[in-house]
């Protein structure tokens, strides 16, 4: 069967060279890319098996030439092959990235999404080329910069050294420094290399198309090779706010970008996501726009726990009246009703201690019918020291992302 230029797996489904009948396969070339990408990360994005991979947590996209791998997230044991199950985790992460700002998807309408784009990452492609196109509509920044050269006219200062150098015949021309106030500089320099990268990798003719046209309209400026070190020079100011997301995702495409500079080799870009920080995040945010609550939340806290070594439990919640102090730690995995990993529970029982909290929750994604109680650790703080497993649905009754889940979660804390 000839694969489709689009795959889709949920986190934890394998892929490999073996076609199943379904065309869902891998080539003996993307395999190999795939096996280095990993090994650049300290095989955190998947486990190699024969012939193979195996996802883990970490959900987005991977084109790697021709084929786009989109892992998507699940929140239960069973894998449905369905195309519509596939459809509503994608809307799900989709959403869940948008509230949690990691993409800023509510710019491009649903319907455009349907027609126009087959995978997240060509929803990311559309998203930037619409912040180059705003940016230059509005006229791209100017800053000033030192230009050195040969010129009939005195401008800024002689150099001399060059002067002599190379104008020894000429003296009807100056070899100066001055400065000019053009659109070369690192902001522009960094849209243009990642319109570069999206010219190379992208197979959809539309987004070409746009590319293509973008490309006319950007001023001449150098291109450059940019690296993170760049974009840590970068400055937010005012005249540089509008870039801030155009930016944002020209990081993702460049970061993540490797090329291959075999012969027969595959350009590769990955975007990937660890669900367990992400589920971490939404879970907080969902917490926090329940503006009638009792709680106050914090997000990432951490005290010294041993030596140079931190204790960072997800999130913690006080409350505004009796002063009472919960934990709540967010665990992306399947677990059974009330039978979590030793670790898991180890961990609790330490926040408990640290924060003098005389309550947690252990909250994965899960059916919330599933039968939930506290239970008791037997030492550790006197007047009470316990932990519940909870479970809360990801998507409400109609298949979409639950933005209810906050208030359902405080409901947990008795």
């Amino acid at each position: 069967m000839k694969r489709p230029p689009l795959l889709r797996v949920f986190e934890y489904e394998a892929l490999t060279t073996s076609d199943p009948g379904d065309g869902r396969f891998l080539t003996k070339v993307e395999l190999d890319k795939l096996y280095e990408y990993n090994d650049r990360n300290n095989n955190i994005f998947f486990t190699g098996i024969r012939n193979g991979v195996k996802f883990k947590s970490y959900v987005g996209v991977i084109q790697i030439g021709g084929l786009t791998i989109e892992i998507l997230p699940k929140t239960d044991r069973q894998i449905d092959p369905e195309k519509d199950e596939y459809i509503k985790w994608q809307k799900a992460l989709l959403d869940m990235l948008n509230f949690c700002h990691y993409i800023k998807v509510d710019s491009v309408s649903e319907a455009a999404l349907e027609k126009r784009h087959n995978s997240i990452l060509d929803l990311y492609f559309q998203l930037f080329l619409n912040e180059v196109s705003f940016l230059l509509r509005k006229g791209l920044i100017k800053q000033y910069r030192k230009n050195s050269g040969n010129l009939n006219v005195v401008k800024g200062r002689i150099l001399f050294n060059e002067q002599i150098r190379k104008n020894l015949i000429h003296q009807e021309r100056m070899y100066t420094e001055h400065q000019v106030y053009d659109n070369e500089n690192l902001y522009n320099q960094i849209l243009l290399r990642a319109l570069t990268i999206l010219s190379r990798i992208t197979s959809n003719p539309n987004i070409r198309d746009q590319i293509h046209r973008i490309k006319l309209d950007f001023p001449e400026i150098q291109e450059i090779q940019i690296n993170k070190a760049h974009f840590d020079r970068l400055k937010d100011n005012r005249k540089t706010k509008s870039y801030q997301n155009a930016l944002k995702i020209a990081g993702m495409i460049i970061l993540n970008y490797s090329p291959d500079v075999r012969s027969g080799g595959e350009d590769m870009l990955a975007l990937l996501f660890d669900m367990n920080k992400l589920w971490e995040e939404y879970i907080y945010r969902m917490l926090q726009i329940d503006t009638e609550s009792d709680y106050e939340v914090s997000f990432q806290n951490h005290d010294n726990f041993w030596e140079n070594k931190t204790i960072r439990p997800d999130l913690v919640l006080i409350n505004k009246v009796s002063k009472k102090i919960f934990v709540i730690d967010t665990k992306w995995k399947i677990v059974d009703a009330n039978n979590p990993s030793d670790d898991d529970l180890k961990q609790m029982f330490a926040y408990n201690i640290y924060w003098d909290s005389g309550k947690s929750i252990l909250l994965y994604p899960g059916s919330d019918i599933l039968k939930e109680e506290f239970g008791n650790f037997h030492k550790g703080r006197p007047e009470g020291n316990q932990c519940k497993v909870g479970f809360i649905n990801v998507l409400n009754i109609e298949g979409k992302l639950d933005r209810g889940i906050g208030k359902r979660i405080l409901e947990k804390l008795f």
